[in-house]
């Protein structure tokens, strides 16, 4: 499915939950919930040296600050592939008409107790071609299939068109 290795710079200040959506800035990860910049995946986890324990760390998301261990940046782990699909429950009621528009997530959200991310699509903030995510149909869960309703399944995919420009 496409997993690659970036860095998240010491100290950055934004919460990144696993299968939350990441963006680049300047070389590294950041939040791409909240950002208009084209998404380059979802977070799979992160790796650094603890500064305090000095031992070899793995977590399923970053929680801010975090500054390893001579101060060297972290290592982050995103599902990177342009194709991937993704399942994500909509805040909000989707009409047929909206399938193949693009969506921005809402704001980060998730617990710091699993670190899993409970960001949806944002159906309010819809586009075209200029947002993050092109709803391409629903997911087929038989608890969460109805698009009149809001948390629907649906599946989606990076926006391609956006990280053209």
């Amino acid at each position: 499915s496409g997993q690659g290795k970036y860095k998240i710079d010491a100290g950055y200040g934004t919460t990144i939950y696993q299968n939350g959506a990441v963006a680049s800035s300047a070389g590294y990860i950041i939040d791409g919930q909240t950002t208009d910049a084209p998404i380059l995946g979802v977070l799979n986890g992160i790796f650094y040296n603890a500064a305090t324990t000095l031992k070899p760390t793995f977590a399923n998301f970053y929680k801010t600050p975090i500054t390893p261990a001579n101060s060297e940046d972290i290592d982050a782990f995103v599902f990177d592939n342009p194709q991937q699909q993704y399942v994500v429950a909509t805040d909000a009621a989707v009409t047929q008409a909206g399938f193949l528009e693009t969506y921005d997530m809402n704001t980060s959200a998730g617990s710091d107790t699993t670190g899993k991310s409970s960001a949806t699509l944002d159906i309010g903030d819809t586009s075209a071609d200029a947002a993050s995510f092109r709803l391409l149909r629903s997911a087929e869960d038989p608890e969460n299939e109805d698009i009149t309703a809001g948390f629907a399944s649906v599946v989606v995919v990076p926006n391609l068109i956006e990280l053209q420009s």
